[in-house]
C-alpha cells in the first residue's frame, strides 16, 4: 500500500486508498457485489465471476435520460438496498455512479475505483455527480461520497497520451490552486507522460490531499472550493464546441491558458506573475503531446464558443463567472458584468485560442 487517508465529509467519512492491484484483488470474492463499469473492464471483471453492468464512456451515458437505463438494470440484477454498488471507470462511470447510487431505493452504499489518471488525482474525492440534459453540459447533480475509494496507479498503464495529459492537467490546476510550496512540490515530481508508478502514487496523493482542504473547509461549492473551477468555464465550453473531440482534462488545461491569457488582457503582458508563467509552460508541455490539438482547436466557431461559455451554470443572470489570476498569481473569482466589454474580452479570448500560436506562444497580441 502506498497510502491512505481519510475525507471528512459533512454527509459521511471516507476512506481513499493508493495501492498496487487494488482492482483484481477487489473483485475476488465479490457475490455480494454488483459492479458498474466501463465496458473495457467487462470481461475482466466476469472472468472474475462479478455481476456487471458495463458503460460505454461517453458524454452521452452520462445524460438524464440515460440514467432510467441503469436504475432499471439495477433492479434487474437484483440489487437491494444492501447492495454494494463498485463503480469502475473514469469521470463518466463516476457520475452515473455517484447519481444512480443516490436515488436507487433512495440510496445504497457504493465504492469507486478510478481507472483514468483524472479519476485518480482530481474527481474521485468530494462525492459530486454531474449529469448533462440535453445541450446543458453538468446541470444536475448532486453530493453523495462512496464508503471507499481504491486507487491503483497500475491502471494508468492502459491509458494512451491523452489521458494521461488530461489528468496532469488537472493534477496542476489542483497544486497550483492549493499555493506555491504544493505547486512546486508537484513540479518536484517531474510530471510527465513516463512517471515510474511509485513517484505517480506520490502524485497523485498530493493532488488529492491538495483537494482534500478544499473539501474539507468548502464542501458543498460555496467559497474555496470554487477556485478550483480554475480553467473550467473556459474548458466546458471547448468541450462543447468540439463536439467533446477533446477530453475533459485537456479541456481543462486549454482553459487554463485562456484564463492565462484574461491575465494579460488585464494586467499587460509583462504583468503575470513568475509563478502563472510556469505554470503556463508546464501546460503548454503537457498539451503538447496530444496529437492535433491545435488543428482541433482551429475548426471551432468563436460564436458557438461564447454561446457555450455563456450557459454555464457558474454564471449569475447579472454577470459572467470565471476563475483567474490575481496580479501576485493567485486565483480569484472574476464577475464580469453583462455588456459589451465583458462580451468584447471574452470574444477575444476565444479568437486567440483558435489561432496556430496559442499553445506554443508566445500568446496572441492582447492589445
Amino acid at each position: 500500500m502506498y497510502a491512505s487517508f481519510d475525507i471528512v465529509s459533512q454527509i459521511k467519512p471516507y476512506r481513499v486508498s493508493i495501492g498496487a492491484n487494488l482492482l483484481d484483488g477487489n473483485a475476488l470474492g465479490a457475490q455480494d457485489r454488483l459492479y458498474l463499469c466501463d465496458r473495457f473492464f467487462a470481461k475482466r471483471l466476469q472472468s472474475c465471476g462479478c455481476r456487471v453492468i458495463a458503460v460505454d464512456a461517453t458524454e452521452q451515458a452520462k445524460s438524464l435520460d440515460q440514467m432510467s437505463d441503469i436504475i432499471i438494470k439495477l433492479r434487474e440484477a437484483g440489487a437491494t438496498r444492501k447492495t454494494l454498488l463498485v463503480a469502475v471507470g473514469g469521470g463518466v462511470v463516476q457520475d452515473v455512479a455517484t447519481f444512480c447510487a443516490s436515488i436507487y431505493m433512495r440510496g445504497i452504499p457504493w465504492v469507486y475505483l478510478p481507472t483514468t489518471l483524472l479519476g485518480m488525482v482530481d474527481s474521485c474525492i468530494g462525492g459530486k455527480s454531474a449529469i448533462n440534459v440535453g445541450p446543458y453540459k453538468n446541470i444536475v447533480g448532486n453530493f453523495y461520497p462512496p464508503e471507499e475509494i481504491l486507487i491503483d496507479p497500475v491502471l494508468t498503464d492502459t491509458l494512451d497520451a491523452e489521458q494521461k495529459v488530461a489528468g496532469l492537467c488537472e493534477a496542476a490546476k489542483i497544486c497550483y490552486a492549493r499555493g506555491a510550496d504544493v505547486f512546486s512540490h508537484y513540479l518536484a515530481l517531474q510530471p510527465g507522460l513516463n512517471m515510474k508508478q511509485q513517484e505517480l502514487a506520490k502524485l497523485i496523493e498530493l493532488s488529492l490531499q491538495a483537494k482534500k482542504w478544499f473539501i474539507e473547509i468548502d464542501e458543498f461549492d460555496q467559497s474555496e472550493r470554487l477556485l478550483l473551477n480554475f480553467g473550467h468555464t473556459f474548458g466546458h465550453a471547448l468541450e462543447g464546441a468540439t463536439h467533446f473531440r477533446i477530453s475533459h482534462g485537456v479541456a481543462v488545461g486549454v482553459g487554463i491558458l485562456a484564463a492565462i491569457y484574461h491575465a494579460r488582457i488585464i494586467f499587460g503582458a509583462d504583468g503575470v506573475a513568475d509563478r502563472a508563467i510556469v505554470l503556463e509552460m508546464h501546460i503548454r508541455f503537457l498539451l503538447a503531446q496530444v496529437a492535433n490539438l491545435p488543428g482541433i482547436l482551429a475548426t471551432m466557431d468563436p460564436d458557438d464558443l461564447f454561446d457555450r461559455f455563456g450557459a454555464d451554470k457558474k454564471h449569475s443572470s447579472s454577470a459572467y463567472s470565471i476563475v483567474g489570476l490575481a496580479h501576485d498569481g493567485s486565483l480569484k473569482i472574476y464577475k464580469l458584468p453583462h455588456g459589451q466589454e465583458s462580451k468584447a474580452a471574452i470574444r477575444q479570448i476565444f479568437v486567440a485560442i483558435s489561432q496556430p500560436d496559442f499553445l506554443s506562444g508566445p500568446f496572441p497580441e492582447t492589445r
